[in-house]
């Protein structure tokens, strides 16, 4: 197969994060991502310069593409209470799996900020959904029964009903 000339770095982010996704650190390489991407090793030392360089750029633009899609999903869903479970759920749709690697990978203090930022984004999104005089602190407590279920129902949990939880925090 004769190697892609081009390819965005969007891409090469992508098909790195899969990666990782499906066969953890030890998968991604500069010779893993060539085969995947079609790209020759040397033309990704040249752009990234180190792997671990490659890695981070890729979990750096997947939080920057995680903060798009929240930030479309707060223009989409409606304000009101009971409209936290759909932001929620739009936020998740389809990126649940890359919300977690993101989250598993924190010790990198550039990444570490992001999942920062964006989780106080989210913290506020679903606190002016809520309303009320106790909304930052219920947000606060929504958002990490959130991830928790996210997390839980990774490792084959029964999901709770995040609507109950809701209720109850109401």
């Amino acid at each position: 197969m004769p190697r892609a000339r081009t390819l965005s770095d969007e891409a090469i982010h992508a098909t790195i994060r899969k990666m990782l996704a499906d066969g953890g650190d030890k998968a991604v390489s500069f010779g893993t991502v060539s085969q995947a991407t079609g790209l020759a090793a040397s033309t990704l030392a040249q752009r990234f310069a180190t792997r671990d360089g490659m890695v981070h750029a890729a979990l750096l633009d997947g939080w920057v593409r995680l903060s798009a899609l929240t930030e479309a999903a707060e223009a989409e869903v409606p304000l009101g209470s009971k409209q936290v479970p759909a932001l929620l759920k739009q936020v998740a749709k389809d990126h649940a799996g890359a919300i977690a690697l993101l989250l598993h990978h924190l010790r990198d203090p550039d990444l570490r900020a992001a999942a920062q930022a964006w989780r106080i984004r989210m913290e506020q999104a679903i606190a002016l959904r809520l309303g009320g005089d106790r909304a930052a602190e219920a947000a606060a407590m929504v958002f990490a029964l959130w991830q928790g279920r996210m997390l839980w129902s990774d490792a084959g949990e029964p999901p709770f009903r995040l609507k109950d939880a809701l209720r109850r925090l109401s």
